[in-house]
């Protein structure tokens, strides 16, 4: 059946226009005598040069020019019998004499055109298969040479329109017939039409056979970024790319050719939507199937780095195995930012296998484990007690990173820089960049942790020289470090401060301390306690000028005087070591 809708699709005023040159004229075949547009039987009566007389039984015998025989086709002979069309006929005008004659144009191509198209018509129809040469382009399509000159338009050479239709040229096309136009003695016809109407027949006949798990041969017709689209005959399937190797591949093409002809796998059929999965690497077995016993998890093997990620590399161990390797698998001791900066894609490593995940295809590759782990001996080499020298290498709220040797850190924590001194953040003391001496406190070898000390350095000044140098009841001056809405924090000496409650401040009741003092201002203060425990030094102004009998209670540790002293509160409860007044790095560096 004729698809009309395609009929319609086909713009015929585009290509119409082209055949006029190609078909024959209209043709009047009524009436006995000779007749301009008739095809008539003659007799060859002489052969010359160039032309051939026929007498058609006419006044006068008719010339047909010789040339209208192709170089090759024989020259008919005198006495022989053939068709002509009547092309032209003119009569001698003015003239009564019997004899007088007038000359006749005959055609011996064009009465062939009219047979073969009164032929054709006579046992071809619309949707009929016909056969034919293509034989030249025109504007729009192909003429195709099926007995009469047939038009195909370029939109029904294939089913994909081709780049360039010339390449048909010569070549032997069945196709179907469109539609016949008798009055105009046009016929057009689709190479594509008939194609489809095969491939409709196939593609049915296909997915009532196909099962999943078939070998199928086909043709690869496209090919995209994601995959090739391969004919099995009637039907294309989908050949994805991850399913053309086991192996790494950036683009189909790399696999497959366009008309290459190639054994796939059916991997799933969906009849409904009519649409196929293929398979190439499906018809060898997976190298993933005994990667367990090829691989064993310990073993050390080789590679090549395929791919690099800002997480890791990927290492193939053969076609279609590849493993990771984690960033953090590549060195024991180097902070790497990214992998490339120990290897590039081509590099050959050494690796060992950490674990397999089969059913992911996945393995986890170690880099650094093909080395000794230095931190097996960091603490045969560092026990605690020994003093080491490093570099600041990183400042945090908490403490200060030092690097000890390359890659082997140790934390200085902020409790442990200073005896006296309240450190609220490293910068106050450490410089990044600075080289000082500390001794190890504890190692972790699982956590991989080494705690360091640099007021360990020396002795604990508050079990041997604060107690004797500083007495309660004794003067001392100092320096304003810092205001608190409690007291006042005095630095006794480098690192070493008291705390002035704000009800040592004066006699009267203080509101502000700041009232009072300022920092900076140097001021003389009485010890009230020392309490090595808390490591704490209480101190007092307004009894600086007390006599020995009214601060004798200052030696019990709370700081009061008889009745006079205000009531027991913050003095106790606050009382503690302040930041001192410094900036910059008090820690001298390793020398």
């Amino acid at each position: 059946m004729v698809n009309r809708n395609l009929i319609r699709s086909l713009d015929e005023e585009d290509w119409l226009s082209q055949l006029e040159n190609v078909q024959p004229e209209e043709i009047d075949f009524g009436g006995e005598d000779v007749a301009v547009n008739q095809i008539v039987e003659g007799r060859v009566i002489r052969v010359d040069p160039e032309f051939i007389l026929v007498d058609v039984g006419y006044k006068s015998e008719g010339t047909i020019p010789r040339n209208e025989w192709e170089e090759g086709e024989p020259i008919p002979e005198v006495g022989e019998m053939i068709k002509v069309l009547v092309e032209e006929v003119e009569d001698v005008l003015g003239n009564e004499m019997p004899e007088d004659r007038g000359m006749i144009m005959l055609s011996k191509k064009k009465a062939e055109k009219i047979q073969a198209w009164i032929d054709v018509m006579q046992h071809v129809n619309e949707g009929d298969v016909v056969t034919g040469v293509a034989l030249r382009k025109i504007k729009g399509g192909l003429l195709v040479d099926i007995g009469v000159n047939v038009f195909l338009p370029a939109s029904q050479v294939d089913i994909r329109r081709p780049s360039d239709i010339g390449n048909y040229l010569g070549r032997t096309l069945q196709c179907e017939v469109l539609k016949i136009d008798e009055a105009r003695r046009n016929i057009v016809v689709s190479r594509r039409s008939l194609i489809e109407g095969q491939r409709a027949e196939k593609k049915k006949h296909l997915l009532a056979t196909l099962e999943e798990g078939q070998v199928a041969k086909g043709v690869v017709k496209n090919i995209a970024d994601f995959g090739a689209f391969v004919d099995l005959g009637g039907i294309d399937g989908l050949l994805h790319i991850t399913d053309m190797s086991w192996g790494r591949i950036n683009h189909p093409s790399e696999m497959v050719a366009i008309d290459q002809e190639i054994e796939v796998m059916i991997l799933h059929i969906d009849r409904e939507r009519e649409k196929i999965a293929l398979g190439l690497k499906q018809r060898m077995p997976s190298p993933w199937d005994k990667v367990e016993d090829k691989y064993p998890v310990g073993s050390v093997i080789k590679g090549q780095v395929v791919n690099v990620m800002s997480y890791g590399a990927f290492v193939k161990l053969e076609e279609g195995i590849e493993g990771l390797v984690h960033i953090s698998e590549m060195s024991w001791t180097k902070r790497i930012n990214h992998p490339n900066e120990l290897v590039h894609i081509g590099d050959e490593v050494e690796v060992v296998v950490l674990k397999i995940e089969k059913q992911k295809q996945e393995i986890s590759l170690g880099m650094k484990q093909t080395q000794e782990n230095p931190w097996t001996k960091v603490a045969d080499r560092y026990p605690p007690g020994t003093m080491v020298k490093g570099t600041v290498r990183n400042l945090t709220n908490y403490g200060a990173f030092i690097e000890i040797e390359e890659g082997i850190d140790g934390l200085l924590h902020v409790s442990d820089m200073s005896w006296t001194r309240k450190v609220s953040h490293p910068s106050e003391m450490l410089e990044k960049g600075q080289e000082l001496q500390c001794r190890v406190l504890s190692v972790d070898q699982e956590r991989r942790r080494i705690a360091l000390g640099l007021k360990q350095l020396d002795e604990d000044p508050w079990e041997t020289t604060i107690p004797a140098k500083y007495q309660p009841g004794m003067k001392v001056s100092g320096k304003v470090t810092k205001i608190t809405n409690f007291g006042v924090f005095v630095g006794l000496e480098d690192g070493l401060e008291g705390l002035l409650h704000i009800s040592e401040l004066a006699d009267h009741k203080v509101e502000n301390p700041e009232d009072l003092v300022k920092v900076g201002d140097e001021i003389e203060v009485k010890i009230l306690r020392v309490d090595t425990d808390e490591r704490k030094i209480g101190l007092s102004r307004k009894r600086i000028e007390w006599g020995d009998e009214q601060g004798e209670d200052t030696a019990g540790g709370n700081g009061e005087s008889g009745s006079d002293a205000p009531a027991k509160s913050k003095s106790n409860v606050e009382l503690k070591g302040g930041v001192g007044g410094g900036s910059g790095p008090l820690i001298k560096p390793a020398e």
